[in-house]
């Protein structure tokens, strides 16, 4: 029964993603419907029963690897370039969060102290994977934007460890001396923690750098010294293992030139997986009754977490800054709570019910209520009061082209050296090195990866081109972007019939193939690029029209028409539009043939250098 149950968990968790998927909200929606009605609706799913004495413990391990993942985005690099008020808000905007909440949940909720505090410092998180989603359908303008968006990156590790360390005071404050007894069990927490979470970052770094281990175990390693952290961190000081491995993760992001391609793939998959099955079980998990014992204050508690902590908590971290009233508005009005708030609370809910701490087992309904309440609520009202207060980015105009290469490269620059935004994303770091030295941006990373959601500014993205000379990277990259922005904006290089033969590309892939024209395939405009051609336009008039264009230039390639209905439109295969007067044509020129005056200077040159 037991093999069934997890079976039946693993297959419901792929239709709520699946789900979410489909209908463009945040997956945690219908990962919470699941468990509530699997476990208090239908009474199928009972954790307890299901998992006894491993409860805890795969609860634990799961949040560790969950923390892990978010610390490993915390660069100290990009702190620098995120401005005072994402600096304030995971720093000043904690506290505000924490000291509100917690004051709230004591004094309204009458729950214990150590209760109240721990509920406090574990809603001060909100998250990435609830924010994205909603920022994506949203369209705020760009200060609105940037600032949410990382707010939610560097907060999540942040917040992590801030709730970590608040747990462990709250849970040293036992014995004769109280303040003595607190401060030296925190003391110890926070050493052991950071000793071990700092050895395993250096163990790990020195490993990888030394190729003592193969490059496809080095995922595997750093899972298993993820487990082995938590668990030795454990074992010398009671719940210091999460501090350890966070501080582990803060480490391996921060080491330069240390190659992590092959574990951030990893964790992405992993933490998919434990995300979506920790949910449900943590939802299942649900007393609905505990929460209904606290009564109507419930909602006044909900009211202050909505309408007190999160205004006050942008009010200090905005102080001083030239953030607009109607920007301040919406940041205070967007803050929902996601997997990190949830997973953290229900192991600090379990360890404090495990220390016979009262009220413990009101910490997760209240936690699964806020996310709830913040995840629906914001979700539906976010974009009508962005339209409200005219804080919604004008339509996009970005261009995002699958690739990095020479070819790549040079149609961007020619884009923008029209007034186009570009960016250039390609998981091959001398493609983006050469890229941006060019002055280009580019994502390092697959374009269709969880972390390009945290990082390429989808809202802003009007077209995608698929130019990678790898039709794997080009059907991946349609296939996703078709489905977030719309097939009709998402193109690809054709890649020929051997390729579509050969492999079961899908039928959106198969439809899009359709850049340029059916002859031109990125060997021709690589040739053309290589041999000095160059990406050129040119606008039509009176006196030289579309006819006229085509008898000039024979051997161009045209790649793109800019007309005042559609802005910039791709020459497609099959497509019947006959540019006009007033469009401008892009192309890729051929070099222009070498004269005789030419040749003979390059001659000269020559002779002058032997």
């Amino acid at each position: 029964m037991t093999a069934i149950m997890f079976a039946a968990i693993t297959c419901v968790s792929v239709l709520a993603q699946w789900l979410a998927w489909s209908l463009k909200v945040p997956a945690i929606l219908f990962l919470l419907l699941t468990g509530l009605i699997l476990g208090p609706g239908l009474g199928l799913l009972n954790p307890d029963n299901l998992l006894g004495d491993l409860l805890f413990p795969v609860i634990s391990l799961s949040v560790a690897i969950i923390l892990f993942e978010g610390a490993l985005t915390l660069h100290f690099k990009e702190l620098k370039g995120i401005g005072k008020v994402v600096t304030n808000l995971c720093s000043i905007g904690i506290l505000v969060t924490f000291t509100v909440v917690g004051l709230a949940a004591y004094w309204l909720l009458d729950l214990d102290w150590r209760v109240a505090a721990t509920l406090g410092a574990v809603l001060v998180v909100t998250g990435p994977t609830v924010i994205a989603p909603m920022l994506n359908s949203m369209k705020p303008v760009k200060e609105v934007d940037s600032i949410l968006r990382w707010e939610g990156i560097v907060i999540d590790p942040i917040g992590a460890l801030f709730a970590v360390l608040v747990f462990g005071a709250v849970t040293s404050a036992n014995g004769g001396d109280a303040a003595l007894n607190t401060l030296f069990s925190l003391l110890k927490t926070l050493a052991i923690g950071s000793l071990i979470g700092v050895f395993a970052g250096w163990f790990t770094t020195l490993i990888i750098r030394r190729e003592w281990l193969p490059y496809e175990l080095h995922k595997f390693m750093v899972l298993a010294l993820v487990l082995a952290s938590l668990s030795l961190s454990n074992l010398l000081s009671h719940e210091s293992g999460l501090l350890a491995v966070t501080i582990y993760g803060i480490w391996l992001a921060n080491q330069d030139d240390l190659d992590l391609s092959a574990v951030l793939a990893f964790k992405e998959d992993l933490s998919m997986i434990l995300i979506s099955s920790l949910f449900i079980l943590l939802a299942a998990r649900l007393d609905i009754d505990s929460l209904l014992l606290l009564g109507p204050m419930v909602f006044v508690f909900l009211a202050v977490v909505l309408f007190i902590a999160r205004p006050l908590c942008i009010a200090a971290s905005t102080f001083g800054t030239q953030i607009t009233f109607k920007a301040r508005i919406l940041l205070a009005w967007i803050a929902p709570r996601g997997i990190v708030a949830a997973a953290v609370g229900s192991v600090f809910s379990l360890s404090l019910a495990e220390a016979g701490v009262a009220d413990a087992d009101k910490i997760v309904p209240l936690v699964f209520t806020v996310i709830i309440v913040t995840v629906v609520l914001q979700s539906l009202t976010g974009t009508p009061l962005a339209k409200w207060l005219g804080l919604r980015k004008p339509d996009p105009s970005m261009v995002l082209i699958i690739g990095g290469n020479h070819v790549a490269r040079g149609i961007a620059l020619g884009l923008k050296e029209l007034g186009f935004s570009v960016l250039l994303s390609d998981p091959a770091w001398e493609n983006c090195h050469l890229a941006r030295m060019a002055g280009l941006s580019c994502y390092y990373g697959n374009a269709q990866s969880e972390h390009a959601e945290r990082f390429v500014p989808l809202a802003d993205l009007k077209t995608v081109l698929a130019l990678s000379p790898n039709p794997h990277f080009n059907a991946l990259g349609v296939q996703h972007f078709s489905h977030l922005l719309g097939e009709q904006v998402v193109f690809s290089l054709h890649s020929g019939g051997n390729h579509n033969k050969s492999n079961k590309v899908s039928s959106t892939f198969r439809s899009r193939q359709i850049l340029f024209g059916r002859d031109v395939t990125f060997a021709k405009l690589s040739s053309l690029l290589t041999k000095a051609g160059k990406v050129k336009a040119t606008k039509l008039g009176e006196s030289f029209l579309w006819h006229d264009y085509q008898q000039t230039n024979k051997s161009a390639v045209p790649l793109f028409v800019i007309n005042s209905k559609e802005g910039l439109k791709p020459f497609e295969i099959g497509d019947n539009y006959q540019p006009i007067e007033g469009d401008t044509i892009i192309a890729v020129h051929p070099a222009p043939p070498l004269t005789n005056d030419k040749i003979e200077r390059l001659d000269n040159s020559n002779k002058g250098k032997a």
